[in-house]
């Protein structure tokens, strides 16, 4: 098969070259996907109002859950391909993507059925009032309704990049941020059609370029592509998927909980308007950490790959530098945030409250910052290498086991301060036990390297 058309290059390419070549699509593609996500904020906030993002804020478990479920098919997908395909299986590659649009389908469907007859009690639990429900559940109804597009539009870009398609996928990315921005003024600003408007536009966005996946996965001249006989789900690489997904699930899960329990902190100590606040700062802080996502979304295929085709050396070194490229994302993040507060704050809204809120909490936020990213690329290495139970135990120690008690002791101490400050005391607890993880790691592999 030609090498031009298969991903072989990432068993011998330099790894710092291959780095760039996979990384920087996806961070600009991931750091379009979070200014997908600011526009929507930018668009609510200036023309819809402070109280309408306080109910977007409401929406981010269901949002968070959803992407959970999204991410068990395809992170768990694109990690089974890349080893795969490390191991030269192209035909297991072809069942692998008709099994993804499978499970998506089935999955994308029955979630958003379940939610959507139970939104209103769902988005009261998630910390809604009487002020902010009627936000939340036009903006709600209207995702959950393309949810299904969403799943398959997220699983078939991860399978872009394992593919050794990086940059199709960033593109893909892009112009999906493009069109909902362009329709999000015209249905927010145009129509006047509100906080419903901008979840049309996002969800007509990903139906755009949906299409265009399905066509480019349409291609039977391309070594990966969709075949009906692969669309029947095979128990086994089920199951593997699945196995591999549940890291990224359990880590949204726990991010779904979490959200939660932020959001009924906040409404209890400061008001909806300091859950508008965590709805600001959520983005902001998410600028960062999907440009490190992206890092990890780079480093996954070349790992996954030298992985499966035992390189281990060069599963090491793809590692340390990316850690050290995240490091650098987050101390850029943290020095921004400390600075210039204020400014940044200002772009979603005017209310002088809101914004004295958000410049509180985006600044306890962000303390732990410079450490953040070495805990998520550890993370995300063990799941790239097919290690699912160190990964969900890294996810979880952050999530479960450190940040909730936090968030549960510390706002009766210090009110809407004591749920900002659980953030960076979970960060550096968080990267204390990856630190360990990985030094055991590495000599396992300097072991394996001298025995081969």
């Amino acid at each position: 098969m030609n090498n031009k058309t298969t991903p072989a290059e990432l068993g011998t390419e330099n790894i710092g070259k291959l780095l760039r070549q996979y990384a920087l699509p996806a961070i600009i593609a991931m750091t379009a996907s979070s200014l997908y996500n600011i526009t929507d904020s930018i668009f609510i906030g200036h023309g819809v109002g402070a109280l309408a993002l306080s109910g977007l804020a409401i929406c981010f478990p269901l949002m968070n859950l959803a992407a959970a479920f999204g991410s068990l098919v395809g992170a768990g997908g694109s990690t089974l391909l890349s080893i795969r395909l490390g191991q030269q299986d192209y035909e297991t590659g072809n069942v692998i993507l008709g099994n993804v649009i499978g499970l998506n389908l089935i999955i994308g469907i029955a979630f958003s059925v379940i939610t959507l007859i139970f939104l209103d009690p769902i988005l009261y639990f998630f910390g809604a009032s009487e002020e902010t429900l009627s936000y939340a559940r036009q903006y709600m109804r209207v995702l959950l309704l393309g949810n299904v597009f969403t799943h398959m539009y997220m699983g078939l870009n991860n399978l872009l990049r394992s593919a050794g398609e990086p940059k199709k996928s960033m593109y893909a990315t892009i112009f999906t941020v493009l069109i909902n921005a362009g329709l999000n003024a015209l249905f927010v600003f145009g129509f006047k059609w509100g906080i419903k408007g901008s979840a049309c536009a996002t969800v007509i966005a990903q139906v755009i370029m949906l299409v265009w996946q399905f066509k480019f996965f349409s291609n039977k001249n391309y070594f990966l592509h969709i075949k009906r006989s692969a669309l029947r789900l095979r128990r086994k690489l089920v199951v593997d998927m699945l196995s591999i997904g549940s890291a990224p699930f359990f880590m949204n899960a726990a991010a779904c909980l979490i959200v939660i329990v932020i959001n009924q902190a906040l409404l209890r100590t400061g008001g909806d308007l300091a859950v508008g606040a965590y709805g600001i700062v959520n983005r902001i802080a998410f600028l960062f950490i999907m440009i490190v996502m992206g890092i990890n979304q780079g480093m996954q295929p070349i790992a996954g790959y030298n992985f499966g085709a035992r390189l281990y050396p060069r599963v090491t070194e793809v590692l340390k530098k990316s850690i050290l490229f995240a490091t650098i994302v987050m101390v850029a993040g943290f020095v921004f945030v400390q600075l210039f507060p204020h400014a940044v704050v200002a772009i979603f809204t005017t209310d002088a409250d809101l914004v004295d809120l958000s410049v509180v909490g985006l600044r306890l936020t962000f303390v732990m910052y410079p450490i953040v990213g070495f805990q998520m690329v550890t993370s995300n290495f063990f799941q790239s290498i097919g290690m699912a139970g160190k990964a969900i135990f890294l996810s979880l120690s952050r999530q479960l086991i450190i940040l909730l008690p936090c968030l549960l002791i510390l706002p009766s101490f210090w009110g809407v301060n004591g749920v900002w400050m659980s953030f960076p005391i979970s960060d550096f607890c968080a990267a204390v036990i990856a630190g360990v993880l990985l030094w055991k790691q590495f000599r396992l592999f300097k072991g394996e390297a001298v025995n081969h």
